[in-house]
């Protein structure tokens, strides 16, 4: 890891890496908000999983979560969103949603996007491990969130890893990405035309075939333009009704799919965590 950036912020320490990914095949960065309590202790650990066009940073600058992780003594690590790089293969259309900035979380099976695009593999496997080797955090107490695409990404990692994390919560998410069209696009292409395939990375799916139980949060705006058609947020409340999983999916009024909704809640995001790992050390 090389550090690129290190800037206090919220009597902690904001800080990004670069890395080459064996995993990605290309350059990667992520960031890491390092809360003022590792003087004293290890701290849990909280991955963040962006949306579509994000990078590691839009999290760091928009969402105001450094002030709720210091409270709480949580690290907060936030990865890039997709390969990056001249030789990964982008959207043919040059389209925001498939591509560079659109990894969707999962490991991609179909020529010319298995060459690159593992991002499942990525954030179990390959990050976890250089945060372990470079931090001295409490690396076998974490949880996840994210939004939209991340919010999917977050909910699916974690229910397809039992006993891996400690909690999941998600703005926003792409509840049910094999019958939307942001999902239909991307998963056509990064595991082919066997829709079969696709319910391995699909939340809806997950839940129904019967995944571990483990505590989740869902926000979802009532004002989110992408709701009835991308989001479909009340597919997962059919989902976990007939599976009777217990998850909390509240629905904000007035609030939009955007980083103001973010900043909005997720103090009450970071406190819910807070709760599950067990960490009621704050400052």
């Amino acid at each position: 890891m090389h550090k690129v950036s290190d800037v206090k912020c919220c009597w902690g320490s904001q800080q990004r890496y670069s890395h080459r990914s064996e995993v990605l095949d290309c350059d990667m960065h992520f960031s890491v908000f390092v809360p003022p309590q590792v003087e004293d202790r290890k701290v849990p650990v909280l991955y963040w999983l962006s949306g579509l066009t994000c990078t590691d940073e839009n999290f760091v600058i928009k969402a105001g979560a450094q002030r709720y992780a210091s409270e709480h003594g949580i690290a907060l690590v936030a990865p890039d969103t997709s390969p990056r790089g001249d030789h990964v293969p982008d959207d043919p259309e040059e389209a925001y949603d498939f591509g560079k900035g659109a990894g969707f979380y999962l490991n991609a099976t179909r020529s010319p996007w298995s060459a690159n695009y593992h991002m499942y593999d990525y954030i179990v496997s390959e990050l976890p491990a250089l945060v372990r080797g470079g931090f001295d955090f409490d690396h076998d107490n974490v949880s996840i969130f994210g939004h939209s695409m991340g919010g999917h990404g977050a909910l699916t990692i974690a229910l397809k890893n039992p006993g891996r994390y400690r909690s999941v919560s998600a703005f926003s998410p792409i509840v049910s990405p094999s019958t939307v069209p942001w999902g239909e696009k991307a998963f056509s292409h990064y595991l082919g035309d066997d829709r079969s395939s696709w319910e391995a990375f699909d939340t809806c799916a997950l839940v129904r075939a019967g995944a571990e139980h483990l505590p989740i949060l869902v926000d979802q705006g009532t004002d989110d333009s992408f709701l009835e058609e991308q989001l479909q947020t009340h597919l997962l409340e059919q989902a976990c009704e007939a599976a009777e999983f217990p998850a909390t999916i509240r629905h904000q009024p007035g609030y939009d799919h955007s980083y103001f909704f973010i900043a909005s809640f997720i103090g009450s995001h970071i406190a819910f965590h807070s709760q599950a790992l067990g960490n009621f050390n704050r400052m």
